[in-house]
C-alpha cells in the first residue's frame, strides 16, 4: 500500500516535470525569435582604465605657506582634542603620548621617561628632528607617515586646522622657533640674485645688435654691385653703335657700279 502511494507521488512529480519541459519546448517553437543577421547597434565594451587616465592627486600646499596665515588662538582650540593623550606644559607629565612642550625642532623619540614605539625609533634615525614639515606630515596621517607608530590619532586632513595647531605648538616654548620662509619669498630672493648672472648676459645680447647692424652695410654694399651690372650692357650696345657706321659703307660699292654702267 505504501509502495503504491510512493509510486503515485513519483509519477505525479515526473508528470509535472514533463509538462514543464513540454511547455518550454513548445514555447520556443511557437515564439521563435531568430537572431538578426546584423545587430541594430554595437555595444562597445568598457576599456580597463590605465594609470595615465587616473586623476592627478591634488597638490599639497606647503606648510610654510599655510603658517603665514595660521592663527595660534584657533590652534589652542584644536589642541583640546590632543589633551586626552598629551600635555603641553613645561615639565609636564607624559600620558598616553609624550609631553609636547618645546616640540618644534626637538629630536624625535627623545623625550625622557616615555617609551616610544619601534616604528617611531626607526623613523628618528632618518628624520632626526620634528621640523615643521615632519609635524605637518605626521599630523596629516600618522599611520602613513610613520610606519608602525603606536599613535591612535587618525589624522587631520584640514590644512587650515593643521596649520593652526602647528602654530600653537610653536608657542609652547620659552624661545619659539622662527616660522619658515614662504616659498614665494624664497623664490623672490633667488630671483633677486639671478640678475647678477643675467646682467652679464645682457651686454652680450646687446653686442650682437651692432653685428646685426654691421650686416646691413654689407647688404647695402651689394646694391652698387647690382648697379654695375649694366656695364656689360654698355659693352653690348657699343658694338651695336659700331655696326651702324658699317651699314652705310655697304651702299658705297653700289654707287661705284652705277658710273660703270653709264660708261
Amino acid at each position: 500500500m505504501e509502495s503504491s502511494q510512493s509510486n503515485k507521488f513519483i509519477m505525479a512529480f515526473l508528470a509535472a516535470v514533463f509538462v514543464v519541459m513540454s511547455v518550454s519546448l513548445f514555447s520556443d517553437v511557437i515564439f521563435d525569435s531568430p537572431k538578426p543577421e546584423k545587430e541594430g547597434y554595437f555595444i562597445k565594451p568598457l576599456e580597463a582604465s590605465t594609470g595615465g587616465e587616473e586623476k592627478a592627486a591634488p597638490v599639497a600646499v606647503p606648510i610654510a605657506t599655510l603658517l603665514q596665515t595660521a592663527d595660534p588662538k584657533k590652534g589652542a582650540n584644536v589642541f583640546k582634542r590632543c589633551q586626552a593623550c598629551h600635555t603641553g606644559e613645561k615639565g609636564g607629565p607624559n600620558k598616553v603620548g609624550p609631553d609636547l612642550w618645546d616640540i618644534v625642532d626637538r629630536p624625535i623619540a627623545s623625550h625622557p621617561g616615555f617609551s616610544y614605539s619601534a616604528g617611531m625609533k626607526e623613523f628618528a634615525k632618518t628624520a632626526k628632528t620634528w621640523t615643521y614639515d615632519h609635524l605637518n606630515g605626521f599630523l596629516t596621517s600618522p599611520k602613513n607617515y610613520v610606519k608602525g607608530t603606536a599613535m591612535g590619532f587618525a589624522g587631520d586632513k584640514n590644512d587650515a586646522e593643521r596649520a593652526d595647531l602647528i602654530a600653537y605648538l610653536r608657542t609652547l616654548s620659552d624661545n619659539p622657533k622662527p616660522l619658515p620662509e614662504a616659498p614665494a619669498a624664497a623664490e623672490q630672493a633667488a630671483g633677486d640674485a639671478a640678475p647678477a648672472e643675467g646682467g652679464a648676459a645682457q651686454p652680450a645680447g646687446e653686442a650682437e645688435k651692432p653685428a646685426g647692424q654691421a650686416e646691413k652695410p654689407a647688404g647695402e654694399a651689394e646694391k652698387p654691385a647690382e648697379n654695375t651690372a649694366p656695364a656689360p650692357q654698355g659693352e653690348q650696345s657699343a658694338p651695336a653703335q659700331g655696326e651702324q657706321p658699317a651699314a652705310p659703307a655697304q651702299p658705297a660699292p653700289a654707287q661705284g657700279e652705277q658710273p660703270a654702267t653709264n660708261n
